[in-house]
């Protein structure tokens, strides 16, 4: 089938801790470029010299232009530029396209930066527009959003994702336990690793069905909760792959699907676009779900890990609650899933939240991941989702 031929790899990587409250000091989006393209170059022990590619989300002080304004500042000059904007599903979309690029031969080395939420600077005399919070809808004049979902209230994130929750409960049952087992498991992989922001804080089943309920059946602890940080990658090909620092983690396979924006339009909330770009991400690599030493899926809420699991191929539809109770999630159980924390643990920087997986896949196979090191862990499956499981991308990532 056309696709990767697993010729271009990650070669570095950064993470910024994530934070509750700023603590560093505020700092534009092009800047926040820079200070993580700096730190991906030295973390893959490379220089500015070696990049001649750039893919970005978007630049808050540009509406237009983001690649070649970050071309400018950056100092480096690109024979590729891109812009993505896939939501949650931006992250991994970067990847395969930085790594389509470097396998067409267009550019040897492209950095895949990800601002995080961040404490920027503001003008006294040009404040920024103030933006009602819509979650995936649109409320600018014309779109479908504003004229058909807003104005009955079916807006934001938290309601629609317990819209699905409610419909996969009425379908295949609900069980609480085993759905909060996620975010206790995740939690455990975060008191694993230093930089999560619950790292040192533990908690139980009982605790999570104890959080608050904030969209039936969705608690508190079942969220993620925003923070400010910023993650990246630098995606070569071979050659600058063997002169790096780092075991290069191969992008062997992907898959994208997007169908609809908002769940009003989903022709079955309970198939998730997952699906479509699994198979084809697996069928691409040449590999097996049961090949996986580890999976990072996109975890907004637990509803998306679970639904993800199932309409990924770990398991058959209607049965991840089975999956979940019965297998151990941690980095030392036998289905490791987001070994960093996730989201939900390690913190949602924003856009960054999507990179967060993979930096947690590259992370497990380069071998750095610390007390929370996966033994062998040689292959990883990615996920990124967006708007309301509505965009999705899978990767599959090999070591040498």
């Amino acid at each position: 089938m056309a696709g990767l031929r697993g010729e271009a790899a990650i070669v570095g990587f950064v993470e910024l801790s994530p934070e509750r409250k700023p603590t560093r000091p505020p700092m534009f989006t092009i800047e926040q470029y820079a200070r993580l393209a700096k730190a991906a170059l030295d973390d893959a022990g490379l220089d500015g010299s070696a990049i001649d590619g750039l893919v970005t989300h978007g630049i808050a002080e540009s509406d237009m232009f983001a690649p070649a304004t970050l071309s400018e500042y950056l100092g480096i000059a690109i024979n590729f530029g891109e812009t993505v904007d896939l939501g949650g599903a931006t992250a991994a979309g970067m990847v395969w396209r930085a790594a389509a690029a470097v396998e067409l031969g267009l550019c040897e080395a492209v950095l895949v930066m990800v601002p995080g939420a961040y404490n920027m600077p503001v003008s006294k005399h040009r404040p920024p527009k103030e933006f009602g919070y819509f979650g995936a809808s649109s409320n600018t004049y014309g779109s479908p959003q504003a004229e058909f979902e807003i104005p009955y209230g079916n807006l934001g994130q938290n309601a629609p994702y317990a819209q699905i929750a409610r419909r996969y409960a009425a379908e295949y049952g609900y069980d609480a336990r085993a759905v909060a087992k996620i975010a206790a498991d995740q939690r455990t992989n975060a008191c694993a690793t230093p930089d999560a922001v619950f790292y040192g804080q533990p908690i139980t089943i009982d605790d999570v069905l104890a959080s608050p309920m904030i969209a039936d059946p969705l608690h508190r602890l079942e969220i993620v909760m925003p923070c400010m940080g910023g993650a990246g990658v630098i995606v070569a090909n071979e050659s600058v792959a063997r002169r790096g620092r780092n075991r290069p983690v191969w992008i062997k396979g992907f898959g994208e699907h997007v169908s609809f924006k908002t769940p009003t339009y989903a022709e079955n909330l309970l198939r998730s676009p997952i699906s479509k770009a699994a198979d084809r991400a697996f069928e691409m690599a040449g590999l097996r779900r049961s090949d996986m030493d580890m999976a990072s899926i996109y975890d907004c809420y637990t509803i998306t890990v679970l639904m993800s699991i199932e309409d990924a191929g770990f398991c058959e539809k209607g049965k991840g609650m089975e999956f979940v109770a019965s297998h151990d999630l941690t980095y030392r159980g036998d289905f490791p899933l987001n070994t960093a924390g996730g989201q939900l643990s390690f913190g949602q920087a924003g856009m960054a939240g999507g990179m967060h997986h993979v930096c947690d896949g590259t992370r497990q196979i380069m071998g750095r991941a610390g007390a929370a090191q996966v033994p062998q862990c040689d292959r990883a499956f990615v996920s990124g989702n967006g708007g309301i499981m509505s965009e999705q991308v899978a990767l599959v990532l090999q070591g040498d």
